[in-house]
């Protein structure tokens, strides 16, 4: 992620930024910030598991949607970008943007060095403001390594790690399992996990 703005931006102001805007940016009360590029790998892990999502829930209610859509959390007062969600049932837009949604039940993020403090960190706890939120995936960008993290009660999250391309992650609240060989499909230079 790139610095952030002094300016304080409206969320009209930033509504309109973002519509001719050649990058992505994020919003939190007032700051604007640009989204870094992602690697090759990155971009390969993101379609990936937007890939294995689509293939398991062809068959119900719920929607996978890439990192071009906008996550709305009003309790942050912040517009994101998840490397993908899914939604199920009917697809809520936020009513500050009608190109943002508001009620994904899992969130993923594929963890890069520069943003991997955050995705764990503040951009957790701002999900967790997400009254639909149930399940989020971390993906290790260097090395075949998984966290999932599935909300079993109020303010309590069981966490489990899968490592190693022959082991699967467990979607609690989907009802499925995605092998990391699947994820790290065709991934480039992918290193060993030191356990």
């Amino acid at each position: 992620m790139a610095e952030q703005q002094t300016e304080y931006y409206s969320i009209e102001d930033y509504l309109a930024l973002e519509a001719q805007a050649e990058e992505r940016h994020e919003y939190e009360a007032g700051r604007i910030q640009a989204m870094s590029g992602g690697s090759i790998n990155h971009s390969i892990m993101g379609g990936n598991i937007i890939t294995a999502l689509n293939n398991s829930l062809k068959d119900s209610n719920c929607t996978a949607l890439n990192s071009d859509a906008r996550l709305w959390i009003d309790h942050a007062h912040s517009f994101v970008y998840p490397d993908a969600m899914v939604i199920c049932g009917k697809i809520q837009a936020a009513e500050e943007d009608p190109n943002a949604v508001v009620n994904p039940v899992l969130i993923v993020e594929v963890l890069s060095k520069s943003t991997e403090g955050y995705d764990r960190g503040d951009k957790f706890h701002k999900y967790c403001s997400l009254p639909s939120f149930q399940e989020y995936v971390l993906i290790d960008q260097d090395k075949p390594v998984v966290d999932v993290l599935f909300r079993e009660e109020p303010g309590y999250w069981k966490v489990t790690t899968a490592i190693g391309l022959d082991q699967s992650i467990s979607l609690a609240s989907l009802g499925f399992d995605i092998p990391l060989s699947a994820i790290y499909r065709n991934v480039q230079d992918l290193g060993e996990p030191i356990f």
